[in-house]
């Protein structure tokens, strides 16, 4: 992989990576690296750069096989534990739950598709991981389905307990950012049911299985 010019500075510094906007071909795309983690011995940290970076563009394509929406990967180094990714607009779920301008109606909506395309995931045998409203974007505005960003905590044929997890984090997301939180969760679990009928009632039993630990932790 050359070295796309990057045309902005940093467009974010998460715990694992930094962001940068760049040029790809015409095309515009971010450009998302995997710190060096000193306090990690560095064989250990090469390891896990690489396997999150390989992780996360295997399931950002197979979420898309399973027609759920992710940013398409453009290119791959893993030696330097680099992704180039299509920079996809809109507002995440986070921003439009926190905008007092955004209808109600169109919030339910958005938390229905939102939770049909997790039961898709799945249903598909993935996992996302570290799934928090900033991390689902709509590209087309809240009454079109959403994208899911950053999969590299994600994981294949996942367990129940994983499954669990991610809708824990969706549900306590929605009661932390919205007065509405009950509707918006029942629409939540709606589409998830539609997305994953074999597996919506073992799963939604773990979530509750596992607020119930966190809260008397």
């Amino acid at each position: 992989m050359d070295d796309p010019p990057a045309t902005e500075p940093p467009l974010s510094r998460g715990a694992e990576a930094t962001i940068r906007r760049v040029d790809w071909w015409g095309f515009p795309a971010l450009l998302k690296e995997r710190d060096l983690k000193s306090y990690r011995p560095k064989a250990l940290d090469e390891r896990l750069r690489r396997e999150r970076t390989r992780t996360e563009a295997r399931l950002l394509v197979d979420a898309r096989r399973l027609g759920v929406r992710t940013p398409i990967v453009y290119d791959i180094d893993l030696p330097r534990h680099r992704l180039i990714l299509e920079e996809l607009p809109g507002p995440t779920l986070r921003q439009l739950l926190e905008d007092p301008a955004v209808p109600a109606s169109s919030l339910v909506t958005a938390v229905r598709g939102f939770g049909l395309a997790l039961g898709r995931l799945h249903a598909g045998s993935i996992a996302h991981g570290d799934l928090t409203s900033s991390n689902v974007l709509f590209p087309n505005g809240p009454l079109q389905p959403p994208a899911f960003l950053d999969l590299s905590m994600g994981s294949r044929n996942p367990g129940v307990e994983e499954l669990g997890i991610d809708l824990h984090l969706v549900e306590e997301d929605l009661r932390a950012l919205h007065s509405n939180a009950d509707q918006l969760v029942r629409s939540f679990h709606e589409g998830y049911a539609e997305g994953n009928p074999g597996g919506e009632s073992a799963v939604r039993a773990r979530a509750k299985a596992i607020r119930g630990r966190v809260r008397y932790a």
